[in-house]
């Protein structure tokens, strides 16, 4: 992940990790995201709209994060990333951004530049 336009993300529905090269050109975390909690309102219909509207909201404030990506990797618990993923590929300015995904638990933002750093997209020069 040398190259400034590679990023991490570990997300699950609720709050997201950006990790990124800065100026320096050392793996950071770039940013941290919370999505917004959705309280149950006993009616499913307005409460499915809210979670799609919120989802769609924390999606694009990971992306503000994510500007001329050239590949992104979405780690995470379960399959919000996936969901991320697809919302990515429906984007015109990620239209042609190499993606690819994994599961993962909750680490310290030490750990996680660390596991994006041993875990770089193939065609990085940090891969072998």
């Amino acid at each position: 992940m040398t190259n400034q336009k590679q990023f991490g993300v570990w997300m699950d529905t609720h709050h997201a990790t950006v990790v990124g090269t800065n100026a320096a050109g050392e793996l950071v975390v770039l940013a941290h995201i919370n999505g917004e909690e959705i309280t149950p309102s006993g009616g499913n219909k307005n409460e499915n709209h809210q979670k799609i509207r919120s989802e769609a909201k924390f999606f694009k404030e990971i992306a503000t994060h994510l500007q001329n990506a050239t590949h992104i990797h979405a780690t995470g618990t379960g399959q919000v990333q996936e969901q991320f993923l697809h919302y990515l590929a429906e984007t015109p300015q990620f239209k042609n951004t190499k993606t690819e995904e994994s599961t993962s638990n909750k680490m310290s933002d030490e750990s996680l530049v660390k596991y994006f750093a041993s875990n770089p997209p193939p065609e990085s020069p940090l891969s072998s």
